[in-house]
Order: C-alpha cells, then sequence, then structure tokens
C-alpha cells in the first residue's frame, strides 16, 4: 500500500475550497421572495390538477399538496392558502369521483367535465357537472355509490365556483 502525501493533501485542498465556495455563494445570493415562492407553488399546484383533470397526474395528489402546504411562506395570505386547499379538495374528489363513475357507467359524462377543468374553463366545468348529478341522480344503483358521487359532484362544484378566479388562471411556472 502506498501513501502519497501530494494527492492526499490535493484531494483535501478541493474539498475544503468546494466547500467554502458553496457556502460563500450561500451568502452572495439572494433567496427567493415569499411571494414568488407562493405564486411558484400555486401555479404548480394548478398545473398539476389540470394534468390530474387529464387522466395523468400524480398517484400520491394529497401527499404533493401536503407537501406544497408545509413549504408556504409564512407571509402567504389566507386567500392563497385557501387555493391550495381547494385544490387539494378538488384533486381528491376528482380521483374519488373516477372509481364511481367508472363503476357506474359515467365516465364520459365526468370525462367531459374535467376536460373543462383542464382547460381552465370551470364555468363550463360546473354546468357539466350538473349534467353529471342529475344522471347520478337518476340511476336506479344501490343508494350509497349515488350518495358519494352526488356528494363528490357538489363539492367540485362549490370549490369551482367559490375559487373560479383562481382555477381560471393561467397555470405558469
Amino acid at each position: 500500500m502506498n501513501y502519497d502525501t501530494l494527492q492526499f493533501y490535493n484531494a483535501a485542498l478541493g474539498i475544503v475550497a468546494g466547500a467554502g465556495a458553496a457556502a460563500l455563494s450561500f451568502r452572495l445570493i439572494p433567496p427567493l421572495s415569499p411571494a414568488f415562492r407562493t405564486r411558484r407553488l400555486l401555479a404548480l399546484t394548478l398545473r398539476d390538477l389540470r394534468r390530474l383533470a387529464m387522466g395523468r397526474g400524480p398517484n400520491i395528489w394529497e401527499g404533493h399538496i401536503h407537501a406544497r402546504l408545509s413549504a408556504m411562506p409564512d407571509e402567504a395570505t389566507p386567500l392563497q392558502r385557501a387555493y391550495l386547499l381547494a385544490a387539494m379538495s378538488v384533486g381528491s374528489e376528482i380521483i374519488r369521483l373516477r372509481h364511481i363513475a367508472h363503476r357506474l357507467g359515467l365516465s364520459r359524462n365526468l370525462d367531459s367535465a374535467l376536460a373543462a377543468v383542464a382547460e381552465g374553463k370551470s364555468s363550463i366545468a360546473t354546468a357539466r357537472l350538473m349534467h353529471l348529478d342529475e344522471a347520478l341522480a337518476r340511476l336506479a344503483v344501490p343508494e350509497l355509490e349515488v350518495v358519494q358521487g352526488r356528494s363528490s359532484v357538489l363539492t367540485l362544484f362549490e370549490a369551482l365556483t367559490k375559487h373560479a378566479a383562481y382555477f381560471n388562471g393561467e397555470a405558469r411556472r
């Protein structure tokens, strides 16, 4: 076994200099403003929600949103927090309603409403959701599935109506 002192000190100097440069760069580069971080979190959530509405969303929707809620700066307004919570609720209801609509044979009705959500047209989506609710009300199937489906539709309707400004906005990054 050979010990090369010059190589050891060269590697040690590289590690120490790299760590020092990294620490210095954190002091020189300013952190992102809380307003910018909040806008970015909301835009990413809206983009992911639209992907979920198109059927290509993340499998762990609530985990993503919980992580974003915890990353939300303290300076965020209550309305911005409400937007994030509404998006979490809408995403969870979309997932639940997809399963119910598939079992009841109403996937086509749901897909048309979710297409409007994906395009950022909440007024069209709410109208289509009301048609889905009427279709659910006409079904003669076990009552529990119908009630769950209708409650999901009403939750989506309320969130899309109350926070239309957010859901109709652009999902920029």
